[in-house]
């Protein structure tokens, strides 16, 4: 709207990304920091608190009684972020919007699921959730390509020219790519801002990519893929941080609110969207290594299991594994913030090695 609003008016400073970004971070950081108290007194009286995991760890008995699907309230502050601040004719835009209400819309079912029947077991099954994902991105996918004209071309970390062109199978693969990042981002949040900050580190990361790659001079520069019209998708990114951050203030140890499915289904779904949009699908395994080894580890422990009849870690994923350790939860939860900002430098400065 911002956008629209100065192009008709002529306000020039307004046709600048960085300055519409800028403005949807705080957008959406005070409407998150407004709107969640609001929402905490309210769910703690509607009862909405999380159902604990029948075999979570001892140490998650006690916050049965924290109120969960907080990740709706910052998923509508960064939407209305997004809408306010970023130029809605974009079919980027439009498609993120699409990708944000898809997946939020599978998140809260969940939840709402699980919070009627009072039990974590009892919300969408993962064949449910899995089919649900899986067209929902594919989809996202299929827009991309028919709709918005996203080029196809294969990038790697590290090489300045495309593999190949993908063509239409790039729709199997990005689809696996959102719903593969969606279900991590998921399996990661089970401590208290544990997803939460590597996800903020991720959207910088993700918004820097994206910006260079929406922007003439500077992608011909840096020999990242140029793609016109995705800078626009920068705005939103910083939307999300803002939102997260001002979640953050409520979901630090000890949380006062968790996001739910409805938060980590989306986030993780963006996250895979945007790694597509910048061209970076493989760059993913840097830029959210936490959900990566999280993912890994429920991998690894069930295929054990099954062929060996082994199980190398305490307890899956890999964070309940410390817990079971003895390892303090901010412990675990600054180590795993530490490594996913490290790793996210790294994923940075690949943008100089090319």
């Amino acid at each position: 709207m911002l956008y629209l609003f100065s192009q008709h008016l002529d306000i020039n400073i307004f046709s600048y990304i960085t300055v519409r970004a800028g403005i949807a971070f705080f957008l959406a950081f005070a409407f998150t920091l407004i709107a969640m108290p609001k929402f905490i007194r309210w769910a703690k009286n509607k009862k909405a608190t999380q159902p604990i995991y029948v075999h979570a760890p001892d140490g998650h008995k006690h916050k049965k009684n924290t109120p969960t699907m907080g990740g709706l309230i910052f998923i509508i502050a960064i939407f209305l972020a997004a809408f306010i601040s970023a130029d809605i004719s974009n079919p980027y835009v439009i498609i993120t919007l699409l990708t944000i209400v898809l997946f939020g819309g599978i998140g809260i079912f969940d939840d709402y699921k699980k919070i009627f029947n009072k039990k974590n077991e009892e919300g969408l099954t993962s064949r449910q959730k899995l089919k649900l994902q899986t067209l929902s991105a594919f989809i996202v996918s299929s827009l991309l390509i028919f709709w918005a004209e996203f080029p196809t071309d294969l990038y790697l970390p590290f090489f300045k020219s495309a593999l190949f062109d993908m063509g239409l199978f790039s729709i199997l693969f990005w689809t696996l790519i959102i719903v593969g990042s969606s279900n991590a981002v998921n399996l990661t949040d089970g401590l208290d801002g544990l997803a939460t900050v590597p996800s903020i580190f991720a959207f910088i990361t993700l918004a820097l990519f994206i910006y260079i790659s929406g922007h003439a001079i500077l992608s011909q520069s840096l020999l990242i893929p140029k793609v016109t019209g995705i800078g626009e998708v920068t705005i939103i990114a910083s939307a999300f941080i803002g939102g997260l951050i001002g979640f953050l203030w409520f979901n630090a140890n000890p949380a006062e609110v968790f996001m739910g499915d409805s938060g980590s289904l989306t986030l993780g779904a963006v996250i895979g969207y945007m790694g597509v949009l910048a061209k970076s699908e493989f760059l993913l395994l840097l830029i959210g290594f936490i959900f990566v080894i999280e993912t890994l580890s429920v991998i690894i422990q069930v295929w054990s299991y099954k062929t060996r009849k082994k199980r190398p870690f305490l307890m899956a994923p890999l964070h309940h594994h410390f817990e079971l350790k003895k390892w303090a939860e901010n412990k675990i939860i600054v180590r795993f913030w530490i490594v996913s900002l490290l790793s996210n430098l790294l994923a940075i400065l690949t943008i100089k090695i090319r």
